[in-house]
């Protein structure tokens, strides 16, 4: 237990900081299962969209530092490589 004053206002920041960070993260988590309902539906204009939503929304949570940068990258990686199997699948 937080026995100085110090010691309390960290646990206060920390208790804030948990909050906005679990929000940004459920936001990303939003946004990456629109681009699952779009790929599995197979619809490539819609799936385009929710790619760009999606990577814009991951990158925002790197700046933020709420994810990893290598994470980030390597899951809109991962984003790009599956539209792009779509896209091939499509055409």
């Amino acid at each position: 237990m937080a026995n100085n004053p110090g010691a309390k206002k960290a646990i206060r920041k920390i208790a804030r900081r948990t909050e906005v960070n679990t929000a940004r993260r459920s936001r990303v988590r939003t946004f990456l299962r629109k681009f699952d309902d779009a790929i599995a539906k197979g619809d490539v204009a819609v799936a385009k969209a929710a790619f760009v939503e999606a990577q814009s929304e991951l990158m925002r949570a790197v700046s933020k530092g709420v994810v990893h940068p290598n994470t980030g990258s390597r899951k809109v990686s991962r984003l790009a490589a599956r539209l792009k199997k779509l896209d091939k699948a499509a055409a």
